[in-house]
């Protein structure tokens, strides 16, 4: 490989992704060459990473194209394929201002979990529009450390298993997936995070995101835990008829979440462009072909 590929660096409370821009999707980018880039000792870091592409130029955005120019076609920091990164949505389009090709004000990003509508403010906080939740019924316990606890099953386009704890500690180091049972109800893995209270509408949390470990922010994981704290505090706006908004703390910040009657969840929060350079294309070629020898390549997921 002799050309040389740009790249930027992003985050969204401290939820980092390596950025690619490739509006006519020219870059191959295998799961070895993501993984090799997300790499935080031997490549540029992260916790996973943003292709950007026309969504008229990508086969799996193309049908979309006519309500979003731009396709989010993100991966898992291990190079797997995921439907939705809610940080990494804000990213995306602090980015597309960052290029010059939007303007503050709304716009639509295409992703593998559907046309997400995104709103940038002026003051630097980034809304997305992240459709409604799927609370699906199965039952799911989630174990560390010799405790258990029963999670509430929300998918957010990707899954989740959402647990109240008494301490945050009680998640324990969130280097491996924490065990859930019945296996069956997440085929795929799934995304477990760990929640305490802080006051009226107000929590905590901690996240193991699959394919990338414990991350500092999830987007969708909050999401997916303020819907569930609603329903435990009986503030389902489909039956009270009245929004609600939980703030939510990460270890990399905050996010305010608001659900409202008709379902539609909107997340609220920063998002920030921290470098930009190019690939050294030697570098990238040697460390994609060494991956590739070394690790199988993981599943897709796509849910």
């Amino acid at each position: 490989m002799s050309t040389r590929i740009a790249f930027l660096k992003g985050h969204g409370t401290e939820n980092d992704f390596v950025i690619v821009p490739d509006p006519e999707n020219a870059v191959d980018l295998p799961p070895a060459a993501v993984a090799a880039l997300c790499d935080r000792r031997a490549g540029i870091g992260g916790d996973g990473l943003l292709h950007v592409v026309r969504s008229a130029a990508h086969p799996e955005a193309r049908a979309m194209a006519g309500g979003a120019e731009w396709f989010m076609d993100y991966r898992n920091g291990d190079g797997s394929v995921a439907e939705m990164c809610g940080n990494g949505v804000r990213v995306f389009a602090r980015y597309l201002r960052h290029a010059g090709h939007v303007t503050a004000g709304d716009l639509a990003v295409a992703t593998r979990g559907g046309v997400k509508t995104v709103h940038l403010a002026k003051d630097g906080d980034v809304t997305v529009r992240m459709g409604r939740a799927v609370l699906p019924e199965d039952g799911v316990t989630v174990t560390v450390g010799g405790r258990s606890w029963p999670a509430r099953n929300v998918n957010m386009g990707n899954p989740h298993a959402v647990t109240f704890v008494d301490d945050l500690a009680h998640a324990g180091t969130l280097h491996e997936p924490p065990p859930f049972a019945p296996a069956a109800v997440y085929p795929d893995g799934v995304n477990v995070e760990f929640v305490v209270d802080r006051g009226p509408r107000h929590v905590a949390m901690r996240v193991h995101e699959r394919g990338s470990g414990e991350t500092r922010s999830c987007g969708t994981g909050a999401c997916a835990v303020a819907v569930a704290a609603a329903r435990r505090d009986d503030a389902d706006p489909a039956v009270t008829g009245t929004p609600v908004t939980y703030t939510v703390d990460l270890p990399g910040g905050r996010l305010l979440i608001t659900e409202r009657p008709d379902g539609e969840i909107e997340m609220t929060g920063p998002a920030e462009i921290v470098a930009e350079g190019e690939l050294d294309p030697e570098w990238f070629a040697r460390a994609t072909a060494a991956r590739n020898a070394a690790v199988p390549a993981p599943a897709v997921r796509t849910a």
